[in-house]
């Protein structure tokens, strides 16, 4: 059986397909798109991080924005989150939705609720008030829960803002995936990340980052490591890799580990193959 997306077939035998929307930063780039990641699985639908561009890449990408399930917010950088409100009050007026009747469930860290309540009553905007319930949940770190049905999760704490958390998703079919949103470096991350399928990792610069709240190619490559994941994929990329061969330059640094670079479009079978 094969699902038709703009960019191709899809194999729907996978037991997760990712998309990567967004392989940027919050900086205008011509070819990277600020964070955002659609992933199928289970038979659900979900978006990780809501870019302010998220929504014409899902166009883009030809993919059903309007059966969404769920989002996921890793943080509340602009980068991650801006697209969300606009989503929100657009999804009001759109055809699509009048006869939705499945919930929208959104989840975050501590703060979520008050932040989206603040967007929604600027102007009157009225954000939930949708022909479908929206369901806001703000998740414990190391606490399972429910991101979608057959789709159990549990996130972590991860050094960027007070709010921040990485996010491991397990699908009925027990494909894994680990996505750290903007981080860091913690050891922790590579035991939460241990023997997944997939390890969507932040390497925000290859070098001399200015601050400690991202990682660097070397840091992200020893978390990788240690995680020994399946494969693992660089993403969050500031234009400061523009003239850089990352995986001639990740591999230096571990040899014989699966690791690629992330762009908008590329498409991912976990744990099987890269398709684009």
């Amino acid at each position: 059986m094969f699902a038709y997306g703009r960019r191709g077939f899809w194999n729907t035998m996978a037991n997760m397909q990712l998309t990567v929307l967004g392989s940027g930063t919050s900086v205008p780039h011509p070819r990277r798109s600020s964070p955002a990641f659609w992933l199928e699985a289970s038979g659900e639908k979900v978006l990780l991080d809501f870019s302010v561009s998220a929504m014409g890449r899902m166009l883009d990408e030809g993919l059903p924005w309007h059966e969404l399930d769920a989002v996921w917010i890793s943080h509340f950088h602009l980068d991650h989150c801006g697209g969300l409100p606009p989503f929100l009050f657009g999804s009001r007026y759109a055809a699509e939705m009048r006869d939705r009747r499945k919930a929208l469930r959104i989840f975050g860290g501590k703060g979520l609720k008050d932040l989206l309540m603040r967007f929604n009553n600027l102007n009157n905007y009225k954000l939930f008030d949708q022909p479908f319930p929206i369901e806001i949940t703000e998740v414990e770190p190391l606490e399972k829960f429910e991101i979608a049905p057959h789709l159990d999760a549990v996130a972590l704490e991860t050094p960027h803002t007070d709010e921040s958390l990485a996010i491991h998703i397990r699908s009925r079919d027990d494909a894994t995936l680990v996505y750290t949103g903007d981080t860091g470096f913690s050891e922790t991350l590579a035991a939460f990340a241990r023997r997944v399928d997939l390890l969507l990792i932040e390497a925000s610069f290859p070098r001399n980052k200015p601050g400690e709240n991202h990682l660097d190619l070397a840091e992200a490559m020893y978390l990788i490591r240690k995680a020994g994941p399946g494969r693992a994929v660089l993403t969050h990329l500031y234009p400061d890799w523009d003239d850089v061969d990352l995986e001639a330059e990740a591999a230096k640094l571990s040899p014989g580990q699966k690791v690629v670079r992330a762009f908008d479009g590329l498409k991912l079978a976990v744990p099987d193959k890269i398709e684009n």
